[in-house]
């Protein structure tokens, strides 16, 4: 039997999903799994709490999706057959299990207890020698540098199913294992995962076997860039290095992937490169994707800079942006190394407290201690990086009217221009433009398009009902926009609605195109239909 009080859930669940993903949302989807737990509405509570570990991902916060992990779990515990029914819901809480504790791997805002409790968790349900545990439980103790442990699980993890739905994507497992090997000094060993091997250091075979993984070739290029440079295949490196770092120099999601370019510029004689880098990278280590990849960032950083002074260009002058209290200063390179080192080193000790090692600590000093693995290359020998024919790296050509690219504000930013109509670029990179009775902002949420339709007209407040009706009904007949209403606070009703469109697997400027017409369109529609509200309620 439905009861009010679910109804009143149900409905503030479908409210709260048609919001902007911010803060704000997340709140209230935390809110409302709250009252389900307090009221025994475990449905409701897991429909939230999947809403908010969503959310969390589309953020790019993915250590906050442990706590509502958790609590799934606990719900699941207190009503064990809760998901009979639904295994595709039971697979989607495990992924996201998996993707919990791997965040945790990146911060000390997480206990150990906690991590190994959600692990073992995976292990009484798929087994102790399933794939994905042993893939956990093998970078678990890699990250606490029990190395005898972590090749154990090694061994299971790599005799397990590829496969397995709850183990992540099967086509970067192999850039997965590259990396623990290559951190435990076995540089033939990780291109071997790779499935380079010998002599066959080539670019194209980092790409076999994972034609539906967005993230390759370039996340195995990555992978493979300090192998190559330490088995002495220089040049396979530097091309590598440009063909990968085209595309992660712009990806939200690729951050992590930043510190091994910046070590094989480091490490390969490439130090003005490798300033350009760091340079253009430094603003995004005020907003890393989590602590661990902040804390590999600055000790490659560090390295760069120590390296480059002794090189000579210790005075070198870098522009570092303020953020928080810190102004925005011209740093030199002396200068700049130095606050990366204690940026790592601090970050690397905040892990080890968490650890009950020093792990982390030892680590990062290693790579503060590298030497260049390649002889010295002169500023002439550097346009080796511009071997590859189709662009500079610095100045990457756009993308082809079919090629699927990364989003980014400059294809938005073209997509409108070539629709000819006036539009205006806010100081935060939205791009709001007025199409009839509609205001429209389009921004560019890290992989996410997000197009948000205001009407011009506005409804007092006494007629809230009406307003909250018209919605209901324009989201039961209509695909798009998702209507909603916002109270700003004076009086009146700001009648709203959003389109959201995830495209983490790249856009193709054609399609792009058809995206925001759709967006215009639509959100004209809407704003028709909010202006054609008679005059009042009864009039």
């Amino acid at each position: 039997m439905t009861t009010a009080r679910d109804r009143a859930l149900a409905a503030a669940l479908a409210d709260a999903r048609d919001r902007p993903d911010d803060e704000e949302r997340c709140a209230e989807l935390d809110r409302i799994a709250a009252r389900a737990d307090a009221t025994d509405d475990p449905r409701t509570a897991l429909s939230a709490r999947f809403a908010l570990i969503e959310a969390y991902l589309h953020r790019g916060e993915r250590w906050r999706t442990v706590e509502p992990v958790r609590r799934l779990r606990a719900t699941l515990a207190r009503h064990p057959g809760l998901l009979d029914a639904h295994p595709d819901e039971l697979t989607r809480l495990r992924r996201h299990q998996r993707q919990a504790v791997e965040a945790a791997f990146g911060t000390p805002r997480v206990g150990l207890d906690q991590i190994r409790s959600l692990t073992d968790t995976l292990a009484d349900e798929l087994g102790p020698d399933a794939a994905p545990v042993a893939e956990l439980r093998c970078r678990l103790a890699d990250h606490l540098g029990d190395e005898p442990a972590a090749r154990r699980a090694y061994e299971r993890w790599t005799a397990g199913d590829a496969a397995d739905p709850v183990g992540g994507c099967a086509g970067c497992a192999p850039a997965r294992r590259a990396e623990l090997l290559t951190g435990w000094g076995e540089p033939e060993a990780a291109l071997a995962a790779l499935g380079q091997h010998g002599q066959h250091h080539g670019e194209r075979d980092a790409a076999d076997g994972t034609p539906d993984c967005t993230d390759q070739p370039e996340r195995s290029l990555a992978a493979g860039l300090l192998p190559w440079l330490r088995t002495g295949a220089v040049v396979r490196a530097a091309r590598a290095h440009v063909r990968a770092y085209r595309r992660h120099r712009r990806e939200r999601a690729a951050f992590p992937l930043l510190a091994t370019h910046l070590r094989f510029c480091a490490l390969g004689g490439y130090p003005h490169r490798g300033l350009e880098v760091l340079t253009e990278q430094l603003p995004r280590l005020d907003r890393p994707a989590d602590d661990l990849s902040a804390m590999e960032f600055a000790a490659a950083g560090a390295l760069l800079c120590g390296l480059a002074a002794e090189a000579g260009l210790g005075g070198r002058r870098i522009h570092r942006p303020g953020h928080g209290s810190r102004p925005a200063a011209e740093v030199d390179v002396a200068t700049l190394g130095a606050q990366l080192q204690a940026l790592a080193t601090a970050l690397a000790g905040s892990f080890d407290a968490r650890n009950g090692t020093g792990h982390q600590s030892g680590r990062i000093a290693s790579w503060l201690a590298e030497r260049p693995l390649a002889g010295p290359v002169s500023l002439a020998a550097e346009s080796e990086f511009d071997d590859e024919p189709d662009a500079d790296p610095a100045d990457p050509a756009p993308p082809g009217p079919e090629e699927p690219a990364p989003l980014d504000a400059a294809l938005l930013t073209a997509a409108l221009a070539a629709r000819g109509e006036a539009y205006t670029a806010e100081p935060d990179g939205t791009l709001v433009g007025r199409w009839g009775e509609a205001t429209i902002q389009f921004r560019v949420l890290g992989e996410v398009l997000h197009a948000r339709v205001v009407a011009a007209r506005t409804l007092p407040a006494d007629r809230r009902a009406e307003a909250y009706a018209f919605c209901n009904a324009w989201n039961h007949d209509r695909l798009l926009p998702a209507a909603y209403v916002h109270e700003p606070g004076d009086g009146t009703l700001v009648l709203a609605a959003g389109v959201t469109t995830d495209l983490s697997c790249g856009v193709a400027p054609t399609q792009l195109a058809v995206l925001v017409a759709a967006a215009v369109r639509t959100g004209t529609a809407y704003a028709d239909a909010v202006a054609a509200l008679r005059a009042t309620p009864n009039g």
